[in-house]
């Protein structure tokens, strides 16, 4: 058994349906899952803003497991990998998972680093996240680290790309 933390994400076509997909795919193992948050695009490419959430999911998989059924669902979606940090149907990212011997740590693959080496610098990861579990830590290379303190130290110009839209199956 192992819990993890899921960040999906989607751009292109209906980004709702797309994250509803998530959703559904991880039925059986969801236990929670955020509003939807709109988000600018990071790392430079000129694209429509992401609707993102989180998902925190428990279940009898591996690390690569979570990882394998989210490539799964981006491949469902038709998600095309031609620009780095381009625009997506669908991105699935698993960010943390804790299994019976604690949290999972992995940094010699380059397909699965865990925790996500990127998330404590990302608004779109933190924000999503602490909005389904406000007492979220994650660990980092410094450490345990609050999430609340993390999005505290992103810069507020990030921060005010990021909006609240609702339930995902709200009326928006």
């Amino acid at each position: 058994m192992s819990r993890a933390v899921l960040s999906a994400g989607s751009n292109v076509g209906d980004r709702r349906a797309h994250l509803r997909s998530v959703v559904a795919g991880f039925a059986d193992e969801v236990i929670a899952v955020s509003r939807v948050f709109s988000t600018a695009p990071w790392g430079g490419v000129e694209q429509d803003d992401f609707f993102n959430i989180t998902l925190i999911v428990d279940g009898p998989r591996s690390p690569e497991s979570w990882l394998r059924a989210g490539a799964e669902l981006e491949q469902a979606a038709d998600r095309t990998r031609e620009i780095r940090w381009g625009p997506r149907t669908l991105d699935v990212d698993v960010i943390s998972v804790e299994d019976l011997g604690g949290v999972v740590v992995r940094d010699g693959d380059p397909n699965l680093i865990l925790p996500h080496p990127r998330a404590a610098q990302r608004a779109f990861v933190l924000v999503p996240w602490l909005d389904v579990e406000p007492d979220a830590v994650l660990h980092t290379s410094s450490g345990v680290e609050r999430v609340d303190a993390l999005v505290a130290q992103i810069d507020s110009a990030e921060l005010a790309g990021v909006r609240c839209l609702g339930e995902l199956d709200g009326n928006w």
